[in-house]
C-alpha cells in the first residue's frame, strides 16, 4: 500500500479525532496538538503505527515538515480522482486504513500512477512550504540563474525550494521501499523496484515542469525592472502530464540478474520519466474483493460519448437506467461596479444515465 495515502488520510480527520493509521488496517484513537506535534502524551511519530524504522527518524527529525507531507498526499489524491473521474476505475477511496484498499496489492498502471502522484503531492507541498516560511531548515529557493535570463533582469525572487522538496521526499517516501529486502527474482522484488522507480517519476514531473516567473517594477507599468525566480507550476499540469504517462505505461518483468527490464523489447526502454508496470490490471467492471474493484454498477455515464465516460464502455456491456434529476446552478449572472459578479438560482431538469 502506499504509505503517503496512509498519511494523507491521518492529516483529513478533525483535529480533535485524529486517528494514526497502519497499512495493516489498524487504527488507534490519538489527540491532536498542532503546536507541539504531541500526541496525548507521546510525540507525533511514536502513534504514527506503519512508518518505517528510517521514516520514524525523519518524523523526529522534522516534525513540523510531517503536516506537510500529508498535505502533499491528499493534493495527490484528489488530483488522481479528478484525471480518472471518467473511468471504471476513478481512483475511490475506501473506508479503511488502506484508502485504496485491495486495488493497491496488485503492481498495475493504477498503482504506478497512485505512488508517482503521491511523490508529486510531497515535492510540490514542501518546496512550497519552504518559500512560505513554514519550515525551520528551508527557506526561499537557491536555484542557480537560468543562463537564458536576460542580463538586465534580477533573479532571486523568494521562490519554491524545488531542490530542497526533492531531496526530503526522496528521502522520506523512498525510505520505506529503500530499508526491505527480498530475494532478487522474486515478485516481492519486483514490486519494491516498480514503487521506487514510479516514486521518482512523479518527482521527476514536477522537476520538469518547474518554471521561471517573472514580475515587472516601474513607473506606471513601464516594466523597466523584472525580478525574477523559480516556481512550481499548477498541480493540475503535473496530473495531466502523469495521465499521460499512465496511458503509455510500460510492463516491465524481472530479468535474471534482478532487475526489471521491458515485457516487449520491441518498444524503447522506459527513462526515468515514465510509468512502469509488472501486473495487469482487472477490468474493473464488477465488485471483486480479492482484486479490490469497486465495478461500475450505479456509476453515471455518457450516453452520447463513445470514449471511456460513454454508457458502452463504462457500464460493460450490461446497459444502462435512464432517469431525471433535478439540478440547481447558477445562471443570469451580472457584473456590478465594483467590483462582485451577483447571479441567480436556477433548477432544470436533466436526464442522467446510471450503469446496470
Amino acid at each position: 500500500t502506499c504509505y503517503c495515502c496512509c498519511f494523507a488520510l491521518f492529516f483529513s480527520l478533525s483535529p480533535a479525532r485524529r486517528v494514526a493509521f497502519d497499512c495493516e488496517r489498524k487504527a488507534v484513537p490519538v489527540h491532536w496538538s498542532s503546536q507541539a506535534y504531541i500526541i496525548g502524551a507521546q510525540p507525533l511519530c511514536s502513534q504514527l503505527v506503519g512508518l518505517s524504522q528510517g521514516q520514524k527518524k525523519l518524523c523526529q527529525l522534522y516534525q513540523d515538515h510531517m503536516q506537510y507531507i500529508g498535505e502533499g498526499a491528499k493534493t495527490g489524491i484528489r488530483e488522481c480522482q479528478y484525471q480518472f473521474r471518467h473511468r471504471r476505475w476513478n481512483c475511490s477511496t475506501v473506508d479503511n486504513s488502506s484508502v485504496f484498499g485491495r486495488v493497491m496489492q496488485i503492481g498495475s498502471r493504477e498503482t504506478a500512477f497512485t505512488y508517482a502522484i503521491s511523490a508529486a503531492g510531497v515535492v510540490n507541498a514542501v518546496s512550497r512550504a519552504c518559500r512560505e516560511g513554514e519550515l525551520s531548515s528551508c527557506g526561499c529557493s537557491r536555484a542557480a540563474r537560468p543562463k537564458d535570463l536576460p542580463r538586465d533582469w534580477l533573479w532571486g525572487g523568494c521562490g519554491d525550494n524545488l531542490n530542497y522538496g526533492y531531496r526530503f521526499s526522496r528521502e522520506f517516501v523512498d525510505a520505506r521501499e529503500r530499508e526491505k529486502s527480498f530475494p532478487k527474482g522474486s515478485h516481492e522484488n519486483a514490486r519494491l523496484l516498480m514503487n521506487l522507480h514510479n516514486n521518482e517519476a512523479g518527482r521527476r514531473i514536477v522537476s520538469d515542469l518547474a518554471h521561471v516567473s517573472c514580475k515587472c517594477h516601474g513607473v506606471s507599468g513601464s516594466c523597466s525592472l523584472k525580478t525574477c525566480w523559480l516556481q512550481l507550476a499548477d498541480f493540475r499540469k503535473v496530473g495531466d502530464a502523469l495521465k499521460e504517462k499512465y496511458d503509455s505505461a510500460v510492463a516491465m518483468k524481472l530479468n535474471s540478474r534482478g532487475k526489471l527490464v521491458q515485457m516487449h523489447s520491441r518498444f524503447n526502454p522506459p527513462t526515468n520519466h515514465d510509468l512502469v508496470y509488472i501486473e495487469q490490471s482487472p477490468d474493473y467492471c464488477l465488485k471483486n474483493q480479492s482484486t479490490g474493484s469497486l465495478g461500475t454498477v450505479g456509476r453515471l455515464c455518457n450516453k452520447t460519448s463513445e470514449g471511456m465516460d460513454g454508457c458502452e464502455l463504462m457500464c460493460c456491456g450490461r446497459g444502462y437506467d435512464q432517469y431525471k434529476a433535478q439540478i440547481v446552478e447558477r445562471c443570469h449572472c451580472k457584473f456590478h461596479w465594483c467590483c462582485y459578479v451577483k447571479c441567480k438560482r436556477c433548477t432544470k431538469i436533466v436526464d442522467q444515465f446510471v450503469c446496470k
